[in-house]
């Protein structure tokens, strides 16, 4: 893909937290205007921190970006506030869904249009037509209402300050798999009817590219393979370490703890 025909691109970047702590090592990344991007891996391989940088919520945990540069919608924006850049229309839904747990459902859908004036009831009406079980607890205090309806929340919160880019953290987490399609199903709607371009962290593998259009692997802080969603997904070895099986079937741990000696992209 190209650079500069990108919507989002991240080029080299590099994070090291409390001056001393490398954690992302010259991760490169895109995503063109309408798609949904995967970003895959294990848990600590660099996902979260990857959509911190992007969102500039780094400084808040004693982190920053010390090399490289990130672009949205052809320009620099690595050293805008988390709040300009959700002007610009890049919002990031947190991982573990941080709701309001003292607020109503839909005074926290209203907390994400604090950046707006004008249109926030259609907003609100139109944020209820995707999530209409919020519509059912939309009285209800936020933290007596399921996972799933604190993820529902999270994205309809987000959708509040009508972002033209979702950075969406781990939206399978903790959630039943019926819920987590259903989590899924909305994204592809909202990326297709509002034409908002997704960047989602998820370990989920095997659901985030069901429904991505492009996905990058993170191991360890670098990007060890990328392509598209439907050839990552046929792809043996994302199959045999993400997947959790192969043309040969499934393998026993001792089996995939010795063929991990073996990955061809090390």
């Amino acid at each position: 893909m190209s650079a500069t025909s990108a919507y989002l691109s991240v080029s080299n970047i590099e994070v090291i937290y409390d001056h001393v702590i490398l954690v992302l090592k010259g991760v490169s990344l895109q995503v063109q205007e309408g798609q949904i991007v995967a970003l895959l891996g294990a848990n600590g391989a660099g996902k979260t921190t990857t959509l911190k940088a992007i969102s500039n919520l780094l400084r808040a945990e004693r982190g920053d970006v010390t090399k490289g540069w990130i672009e949205f919608h052809g320009q620099r924006i690595e050293r805008l506030t988390p709040a300009e850049l959700v002007k610009r229309g890049v919002v990031q839904v947190m991982e573990g869904r941080h709701c309001f747990q003292h607020l109503t459902v839909e005074e926290n859908l209203l907390t994400g249009a604090y950046t707006r004036s004008g249109g926030i009831k259609e907003d609100l009406e139109k944020v209820y037509a995707y999530f209409p079980r919020l519509k059912e607890r939309r009285n209800s205090q936020s933290g007596y209402t399921s996972g799933g309806e604190q993820q529902m929340t999270a994205l309809g919160r987000a959708l509040m300050a009508r972002p033209t880019m979702i950075l969406l953290d781990e939206p399978s987490m903790g959630l039943a798999p019926q819920l987590v399609e259903e989590i899924f199903g909305i994204v592809k709607e909202l990326n297709q009817k509002e034409k908002v371009s997704f960047l989602l962290a998820e370990q989920n593998t095997h659901m985030a590219l069901k429904y991505a259009d492009y996905g990058y692997i993170l191991e360890n802080g670098r990007v060890v393979m990328d392509g598209r969603g439907r050839s990552l997904a046929e792809n043996e070895d994302v199959k045999e370490f993400y997947l959790g099986f192969s043309s040969g079937g499934r393998k026993s741990f001792r089996d995939v703890k010795s063929y991990r000696r073996r990955k061809r992209w090390l």
